[in-house]
């Protein structure tokens, strides 16, 4: 049994395979065309997916799409009546549905087939069902309380429930106009960040401020029962719509707060203004409401469903300082969040919704790691370097381990590609940058003169799983880096460069049974310096995370990277006989010593 999932014209359009009840690829398209969490219809994806299980369209038996045009049909209609939008928010939105009809078509199209050849029952499935699928059908648990809390999807933005077995029970929905997404979007915008997906940076801005805004958020969403309310006086998107645009590229989102948001924090940030304190500290403000109201919606779903197990998902769970703090500060004691939380897993949880609840078939899969996408043979890594000319070294797998080590030891950054790719804006070891995180200059280094971006965004620790607990106040699983937990006092002045500026670390776990060949590295280098850890984010450069050996080299070319380890190849711009017109663009002060 072939089951197709598919997230299309959204944000992060991605694809993935079922094949009698197993996972078997997934991956966005942005990895193939190179934008952005692009929004179309994910054609290269679902090709890839049929590539990996050996399979063609034809063999297909159900397709699964990841939204329903007539979901919550009642809802929309009595919402027109009562609010009355502009003429050119109904027809934005006309415009969006229309492209999402005659997906039967648009996937023969898209795979080059005639649609006779496409035989397979199509299953379009309300947003956040699939989001709950995604979380739960996915989880170890066999009963979990869920909440799915994103920005808007199918006229709901958040959604209630408690699981048991392949089924769950609706407690509480939150519908359209109001949205927690919403309102870090809205806020996201307003700070001069203008991209989809450009929440993280605020996030990653909140812990350099202080919470003097807080009051004023506190004014624009508040808990109501057990979910929340936005106060509307203070967005606009409830009478003119989210004005969306995508054009097959990433999606363009207009700003929606209104003239009285302003009033209340002052003016807009132009994108390319300086940042100040007040920024900061409207970012803290948001993060701080933001985590009130998640904590207060897992409080009360806890007291409903009486459960120790928490699965959560949507674009929200994607806030990894708020799920930090879900173990410490609710009843919860078991968190699962899954590789693409947000909307590109709606992809698989759309798939799992058919297999396990359409088609009545037990529960046999458990997502433990993200590894679902391309990978490169040795040979192809090494065919990839002789075309870019670029010398370069063939070593066995101990020797790759010990060189790259050497090299971090060093004060080297390197890209690291093996296997095959991971699923989710998370780089987890397989497409990586990486970096010895004792150095008090990594931080700059990577985001001045290779990653070119603020300086304060933040880099994750790569630890071993089993020494979590020694390095972190609080010790879970986190192999997605989905949880941020503050870095045990004694310990950051070891790890400067992973350390944030409120002394704590978007952590991934690494576990030896789902990457032996990352976890073996990490091994090395705490057996050479016993720190357990290595500074990782992901190898790209203000583009998509890298797909193939050839784009991991142009990536290492045009910044200061100064090595790339491809399969067993390594790249190490240092050795004398490298291409000078390649030489490093800047020089980097090796001199700063480790802490």
């Amino acid at each position: 049994m072939n089951i197709i999932g598919i997230n299309a014209y959204h944000g992060d359009a991605s694809a993935s395979l079922v094949v009698d009840g197993q996972l078997v690829a997934a991956v966005e398209e942005e990895r193939f065309n190179r934008i952005k969490h692009w929004a179309g219809f994910p054609a290269q994806s679902i090709q890839y997916c049929l590539e990996v299980a050996g399979i063609s369209i034809s063999d297909v038996d159900h397709v699964a799409i990841s939204f329903d045009p007539r979901a919550n049909l009642a809802r929309r209609l009595a919402f027109v009546a009562s609010h009355r939008p502009s003429a050119r928010a109904i027809l934005d939105r006309v415009k969006r549905q229309g492209k999402t009809l005659g997906l039967e078509d648009q996937l023969a199209r898209g795979l080059g087939v005639d649609r006779s050849t496409v035989r397979a029952q199509f299953h379009r499935i309300e947003h956040h069902q699939t989001h709950v699928s995604a979380g739960f059908l996915l989880s170890p648990f066999e009963e979990a309380a869920v909440l799915s809390v994103d920005g808007m999807g199918d006229f709901t933005s958040t959604m209630t429930a408690h699981a048991k077995g392949t089924g769950w029970r609706e407690f509480d929905r939150v519908w359209f106009p109001h949205s927690i997404g919403f309102l870090y979007s809205t806020i996201t915008m307003f700070l001069g960040f203008p991209y989809y997906g450009d929440e993280y940076k605020v996030m990653g801005l909140a812990p350099y401020g202080e919470p003097e805004f807080a009051d004023s958020i506190r004014k624009m969403i508040r808990p109501k029962r057990d979910t929340f309310e936005l106060n509307l006086e203070y967005f606009t998107h409830q009478k003119t719509g989210v004005k969306m645009k995508w054009n097959d590229g990433a999606p363009i989102i207009e700003p929606f707060h209104s003239q009285k948001l302003i009033a209340e924090l002052g003016p807009m940030r132009a994108r390319d203004e300086p940042m100040t304190s007040r920024h900061d500290n409207i970012a803290k403000s948001l993060q701080v409401v933001t985590e009130e109201i998640i904590l207060h919606m897992l409080t009360r779903l806890h007291a409903k469903t009486q459960c120790e197990n928490l699965c959560m998902t949507g674009g929200v769970a994607m806030n990894s300082v708020a799920n930090g703090k879900i173990t410490s500060q609710t009843p919860f004691k078991h968190v699962y969040i899954p590789a693409g939380a947000a909307d590109n897993g709606t992809a698989f949880g759309a798939a799992f919704y058919v297999w396990n609840k359409v088609l009545g078939n037990p529960r046999s899969f458990v997502q433990d790691h993200a590894y679902w996408g391309c990978e490169s043979t040795d040979d192809e890594c090494a065919d990839a370097i002789r075309t870019a000319e670029l010398p370069f070294d063939c070593v066995d797998q101990a020797d790759l381990v010990d060189q790259t080590t050497n090299l971090m030891l060093d004060g080297k950054v390197v890209g690291w590609f093996q296997g095959r790719m991971e699923f989710g804006a998370r780089a987890l070891g397989s497409r990586s940058l990486i970096a010895d995180p004792r150095r008090t200059d990594m931080r700059d280094i990577i985001n001045l003169r290779i990653k070119y971006r603020e300086k304060f965004r933040p880099f994750a620790p790569s630890i071993l799983e089993e020494h979590a607990g020694e390095w972190f106040e609080i010790n879970e699983p986190t192999p997605y880096m989905e949880k941020v937990f503050p870095i045990r006092r004694e310990k950051r002045e070891l790890i400067p460069a992973v350390t944030h500026v409120d002394g704590s670390g978007r952590l991934q776990t690494v576990s030896k049974s789902t990457n032996p060949l990352y976890h073996a590295l990490i091994t090395r280098f705490y057996e050479k310096t016993g720190v357990p850890i290595v500074l990782n984010t992901s190898l790209n450069e203000n583009e998509p995370v890298v797909r193939t050996p050839a784009e991991a080299i142009s990536c290492f070319l045009r910044t200061d990277m100064d090595a790339l380890v491809l399969g067993n190849c390594i790249i190490d711009r240092h050795r004398a006989d490298f291409p000078e017109a390649f030489q490093k663009k800047s020089s980097i002060d090796r001199q700063v010593k480790p802490g």
